[in-house]
């Protein structure tokens, strides 16, 4: 009677510390656990037929529990992983893409003021040519002041982006932290 409390009691501890680890102990420690449950299964005196088949059917419980649990994490590891990879690529490509169209502006912004400065340098012209002169300045003076404010918003859009780089780069640490 004794022995069969003391192993009742075994098994409760067994249970206990199988309940207390996590499910994401790397395989030597559960190894190194299941070795440490047969050893003491074994060493706690002479057991009868059924109480080695019961023993042997939940260590295959527990064997069965560990394989679909490690499956299940490696999926929903694998679908995060593409997830957040898709997400780093397309954050990368727009980042490609707005620098091209930053490096466009540049330039075109280095022409118009080109010309400008070469407008008003040659004010020595009748004062048709004077008066054209005044327009297009006026109108190239509009343009800069556009392609400024539009250079502000893609100067945000790139802070923006790298803002977003950034924020991808915890996220996918906090994975691999995760995944380990």
């Amino acid at each position: 009677m004794s022995s069969l409390l003391s192993h009742n009691k075994e098994q409760l501890r067994i249970r206990k510390t199988l309940s207390d680890t996590s499910p994401a102990s790397s395989p030597a420690s559960t190894k190194s656990l299941r070795h440490e449950r047969l050893s003491r299964l074994g060493s706690t005196g002479s057991h009868d037929v059924s109480n080695n088949a019961s023993t042997n059917h939940a260590e295959s419980y527990f064997l069965r529990r560990e394989n679909r649990l490690s499956a299940r994490k490696k999926a929903e590891e694998e679908t995060m992983n593409s997830d957040y990879k898709k997400m780093y690529e397309k954050a990368l490509a727009t980042n490609q893409r707005l620098k091209s169209r930053l490096e466009t502006s540049k330039q075109e912004l280095a022409m118009i003021q080109d010309q400008l400065q070469r407008a008003q340098n040659g004010s020595d012209c009748s004062s048709n040519v004077l008066e054209a002169e005044k327009k297009e300045s006026w109108s190239l003076k509009k343009r800069i002041s556009d392609m400024e404010e539009q250079l502000k918003v893609k100067a945000d859009l790139k802070m923006e982006n790298q803002r977003l780089k950034d924020e991808n780069g915890a996220l996918i640490r906090v994975i691999t932290k995760l995944s380990k």
